[in-house]
């Protein structure tokens, strides 16, 4: 009998830290982008609702695949059983990503002595 792995993967995404559990992930196709498919998100009691999952939830509603830039991944790791997606602030006060290569700051600089 073949064992179903689960991975976990936590990236950056607008600012905050989303982590979610799929079945498959590997590099896509289009160059510097991970593909990830088949998330799964836990059947949980409908009593308890996790509002960052239930936002996940609705965020990936209908999504086959989604690919997420390499330079947005924070880890991926294999785990023994799901957990629960989530999504938390990431900590930084820019709220973004920076760019690469950064843009240029104040225009030009003319040395002309």
């Amino acid at each position: 009998m073949k064992e179903d792995k689960i991975y976990r993967i936590a990236f950056h995404n607008r600012g905050d830290i989303y982590e979610l559990h799929a079945r498959k992930v590997h590099q896509s196709n289009m160059y510097a982008f991970i593909e990830i498919e088949d998330i799964i998100f836990g059947e949980r009691s409908s009593v308890v609702v996790d509002p960052s999952e239930e936002r996940l939830k609705s965020e990936f509603a209908g999504v086959k695949r989604t690919y997420i830039p390499l330079q947005s991944v924070i880890r991926i790791d294999e785990v023994e059983r799901e957990g629960s997606n989530r999504i938390t602030p990431s900590g930084d006060n820019s709220g973004k990503i920076t760019p690469f290569p950064p843009a240029p700051r104040g225009g030009t600089r003319s040395d002309s002595n």
